[in-house]
């Protein structure tokens, strides 16, 4: 099958409507990538899932910026109403896992080499937490960016599933409107809303698009 030409969300659905047949509640880990990003995936997947928001981030620089954005995580799942209840689970926060998995990659653009090592440690981290935490299915937050490949993240997330004997749930949750949704929720929680992906090479980048306007 022709990976590039799957409709994700549609495949989303699909698992969706045969979990409503299901007498139980399936369980999934949800790697995030921050508290705007998750807004939108909780209210649309606590409907079906208990879920873990899996707190997986090394690439985040600075330290400060780490511990702020997990910080809004917690304080999302504290005060928004879902599905069912949704709980929170912090993974390492080592940044030089981060620099083993970007190595020769430090000069790459965004969205290209570096960014595809950097989603590839997060879910192969998400997937052995998966694994060893016993849930039915994980997936990633960072599908809804538009700034992020859809393709690849589920590419990278099913192999590693594979890996590691856990479900992937594949997504698109920028579709359905999801982006834009995301963007009303973290209004309605007042969520710190960044301007960088995470890492130090994407606040450069930004400190240097700013710099050239």
């Amino acid at each position: 099958m022709d990976l590039q030409k799957i409709n994700y969300q549609k495949e989303l659905d699909k698992i969706l409507d045969g979990l409503e047949e299901e007498k139980r509640v399936p369980t999934l880990l949800l790697h995030s990538c921050c508290a705007p990003c998750s807004s939108y995936v909780l209210e649309y997947l606590s409907r079906y899932f208990q879920i873990t928001v899996f707190y997986y981030n090394p690439n985040i620089y600075p330290e400060s910026e780490y511990e702020m954005r997990t910080q809004e995580q917690q304080k999302l799942i504290r005060e928004m109403k879902t599905g069912y209840p949704v709980s929170f689970q912090e993974g390492r926060y080592d940044r030089t896992e981060f620099f083993r998995a970007a190595a020769g990659f430090e000069n790459a653009r965004e969205g290209g080499a570096r960014c595809m090592k950097c989603y590839a440690l997060r879910l192969e981290e998400s997937a052995r937490a998966a694994r060893d935490g016993g849930f039915d299915y994980f997936t990633t937050t960072l599908s809804i960016s538009p700034m992020k490949n859809a393709r690849k993240l589920n590419e990278i997330g099913q192999k590693t599933g594979e890996k590691y004997g856990v479900k992937y749930l594949v997504s698109d949750f920028k579709k359905k409107n999801g982006y834009k949704r995301s963007i009303e929720l973290s209004r309605e929680f007042g969520l710190y809303r960044q301007d960088y992906c995470g890492c130090e090479f994407s606040l450069a980048e930004r400190r240097q698009k700013e710099q050239t306007v």
